[in-house]
């Protein structure tokens, strides 16, 4: 990346730099775009065969359901009585 495009990003940003931190900053900015470059041509296609080889779904566990508390032993905390539970007001 060019000491230009860096200038121009940076008084978009408005941001300052000195011209040692200008050229670092095109320096750096290069180094990530050939990253990305790279990064480009990796193949990310998924592949349902070769994605889920490790997946045994016979090893899940069921889906069972199982009672749950009472709705007088949840509320007994709850400090009003209209089946529901008061919480501090965060927005005015």
């Amino acid at each position: 990346m060019d000491l230009e495009m860096v200038k121009y990003l940076a008084e978009l940003g408005k941001l300052e730099f000195s011209d040692q931190a200008l050229e670092k900053m095109a320096d750096d900015m290069t180094d990530i775009i050939n990253l990305m470059d790279t990064i480009k041509e990796f193949d990310v296609e998924y592949d349902a065969l070769k994605d889920n080889h490790n997946v045994n779904f016979n090893d899940l566990r069921h889906d069972e359901s199982k009672p749950s508390m009472s709705t007088e032993k949840v509320l007994s905390n709850a400090l009003n009585s209209a089946d529901s539970f008061v919480v501090p007001k965060v927005v005015e």
